[in-house]
């Protein structure tokens, strides 16, 4: 297994729509004005955040449970930023479609910017043949409101070439988040 660079991604997102829509190159700045980076690095490619988000809320006294979720634990918001209240959560979806090839897993990790926050993204691997848009989970561990911008950079995806195909992949069990549109919530 090894790490791929922005010339194999580059190729695989031009030649297999992995990624939809693909930025072949790091953009740091959108009409003069500094962003949060997205797009193709050297090793990886920096995921957006659209701009559709679920901010947990405690207002109905709700307890998280992964096998009885609804969404009565959220509150929806479609903004260009959103703000997570101090120690709190939201769901938000990635701008970009993804199509992993069978040979390949990604990790998706937090973009440094956000990390120095305090805020911390988590994102399960991408298994083989996974696709769909990606449901982020973005924590604010600070005592104080966080804001995260849509439309920029949040997180970086890297991509792991095995060297073998796997037996079993996401599509062939049929995984249960597979071609995911919008931000999905825990399923059972």
């Amino acid at each position: 297994m090894s790490i791929q660079s922005d010339r194999w991604i580059k190729e695989m997102a031009e030649k297999t729509e992995m990624i939809e829509p693909f930025v072949d190159h790091l953009v740091c700045t959108e009409e003069g004005k500094k962003i949060i980076s997205y797009g193709l690095s050297s090793y990886g490619y920096d995921l957006r955040v659209s701009n559709k988000f679920k901010v947990f809320t405690n207002s109905k006294g709700a307890i998280v449970d992964p096998k009885g979720f609804t969404e009565n634990e959220f509150i929806n918001l479609e903004s260009d930023v959103c703000i997570i209240p101090p120690n709190a959560f939201a769901l938000a979806v990635s701008k970009e479609y993804f199509r992993i090839p069978r040979n390949v897993l990604t990790l998706c990790v937090g973009k440094s910017t956000y990390a120095r926050c305090g805020i911390i993204v988590n994102v399960t691997p991408f298994e083989p043949e996974w696709e769909g848009y990606v449901t982020l989970e973005i924590s604010n561990t600070t005592p104080i409101p966080a804001k995260i911008y849509a439309n920029e950079g949040l997180a970086q995806v890297l991509f792991f070439k095995c060297d073998e195909e796997c037996i079993t992949s996401y599509a062939d069990r049929k995984g249960k988040y597979m071609k995911q549109v919008g931000i999905t919530i825990p399923r059972m």
